[in-house]
């Protein structure tokens, strides 16, 4: 079942066309197939097997315990799963204790019958948009040319690939500056940045709690809507696939269109296009807010970047720094210039600017490119680290803009560029409009994929 959705998983299990157990035997075969070894820090083949063998007696009897009863799914390594220890992408972490009990999103996911096959590969604490990782190895990018290795996107970097080459239909990965988003991108997949406060985080290895999100990575939009439904214990989702011309969008002037690549810029105005012919409203409008970000950050620093360091100061000031990623240390580090006025200013500048940007917004969808070039090829990546900072910053830039905001967002696929690699086409909404806006990607996703 290879590269089948979690809705026609789904539909299968339900009319009894597929067996749970099966597919979660397919999926640790087409993992073997597949041979890349940084895709799982740990698969859990025995709690896999036991969850299947019991949605399938649930099937067999006419009870599933929801629409995604016996679906397969892999996590993020930052999830808590009972007894295991949660290692963050990271070595320094394994003599942590295993956690008493899952995080609470993969306890609901576990009632809703879901099958847990274990915990995808990140970068190191969650603190890059690239998706290098020097301890478990760089997950392949499955779309890169022969003979290349190109960025899996981060940090939920396996996350994409992992559904990319169509071992689990559905992998939660967290979003604090573009962690989902960007690997969606990457990886030509869909990913669902959720406004701050829709699940709970509790269990959730903490990068930047002001900003942490978390979110699933999928082959459609449906499969992200359906997800989200069982999250929040409920049989199907809130949002309709909206009419295209009942629709409004709208394209920021600043920031987000500086430095494209020419695929990612073509493919964006044919993208619109498209929209525009099937009805939607677009309008261009001014959102100086935006520059006003990137300014205060250049002169006050990031709101990641302090609460990091607060979060990783025994780590990066301790004997255990040598064993973690240099690239990881120095980004952290980058954060003890700030001050307490500098981190102040961060703050209350967010809650003006969430307030004003949505008020300028309204019910319309912000559209914009994903990220500013598809994934790059590691080896300069790896060779120079000031080609890494160059790229990471450029990569993040417009994702990261809606973390500070609480934007959420969903990223679909819109084409490629001459290498064959993914470019992704971004919706956002103001915080809390996470419904409007997967009504909106529901209705246009077919229109945006071309």
């Amino acid at each position: 079942m290879a590269h089948a959705t979690a809705v026609q998983m789904a539909e299968g299990l339900r009319t009894g066309r597929m067996d749970p157990v099966t597919l979660t035997e397919e999926v640790y075969a087409s993992l073997d197939a597949h041979g890349d070894d940084a895709l799982y820090i740990e698969t859990t083949r025995a709690r896999a097997m036991t969850q299947a063998e019991a949605a399938r007696l649930r099937l067999r009897a006419g009870h599933p315990a929801s629409p995604l009863d016996g679906v397969p799914i892999a996590w993020k390594d930052l999830f808590d799963l009972k007894g295991r220890v949660t290692t963050a992408g990271a070595v320094v972490t394994k003599t942590d204790l295993p956690a008493a009990q899952d995080a609470p999103v993969v306890a609901t996911a576990q009632r809703a019958g879901m099958v847990t096959t274990g915990t995808v590969n990140m970068t190191e604490f969650a603190y890059s948009g690239i998706g290098l990782n020097p301890h478990y190895g760089t997950p392949r990018n499955v779309h890169a040319p022969a003979g290349q290795l190109r960025s899996p996107g981060g940090s939920s970097s396996a996350s994409g690939v992992v559904v990319s080459a169509g071992i689990v239909p559905l992998s939660m990965g967290s979003d604090t500056g573009g962690s989902v988003r960007i690997p969606a991108s990457f990886n030509g997949v869909v990913g669902y940045k959720t406004s701050s406060g829709r699940y709970p985080m509790e269990g959730v290895y903490p990068l930047a709690q002001s900003l942490d999100t978390i979110g699933p990575l999928a082959q459609t939009v449906a499969d992200c809507a359906l997800f989200d439904a069982v999250l929040r214990c409920k049989d199907r989702s809130d949002a309709l696939p909206a009419d295209p011309t009942t629709l409004s969008f709208v394209i920021p002037d600043e920031v987000f269109f500086d430095t494209l690549s020419s695929a990612v810029a073509a493919n964006f105005d044919a993208t619109a296009s498209r929209l525009e012919a099937a009805g939607a409203r677009l309008r261009r409008i001014a959102l100086p807010e935006l520059s006003e970000i990137t300014n205060l950050m250049g002169r006050h620093g990031f709101l990641a970047g302090a609460e990091a360091l607060a979060n990783h100061i025994e780590h990066v000031h301790g004997p255990v720094a040598a064993q973690m990623d240099a690239r990881v240390v120095r980004r952290i580090l980058a954060a003890e210039s700030m001050s307490a006025v500098d981190l102040l200013v961060l703050q209350q500048a967010r809650v003006r600017l969430m307030a004003t940007t949505a008020a300028k917004i309204g019910t319309a969808i912000v559209l914009c490119p994903t990220t500013a070039t598809t994934a790059m090829e590691i080896g300069p990546l790896e060779a120079d680290q000031d080609v890494f900072f160059r790229h990471n910053g450029l990569t993040l830039r417009n994702t990261s803009l809606g973390n500070f905001l609480d934007w959420c967002g969903v990223s679909i696929p819109n084409g490629t560029d001459e290498d064959g690699m993914p470019t992704g086409f971004l919706l956002s909404a103001p915080s809390g409009q996470d419904t409007a806006l997967m009504a909106a990607a529901l209705g246009c996703e077919e229109i945006i994929r071309g």
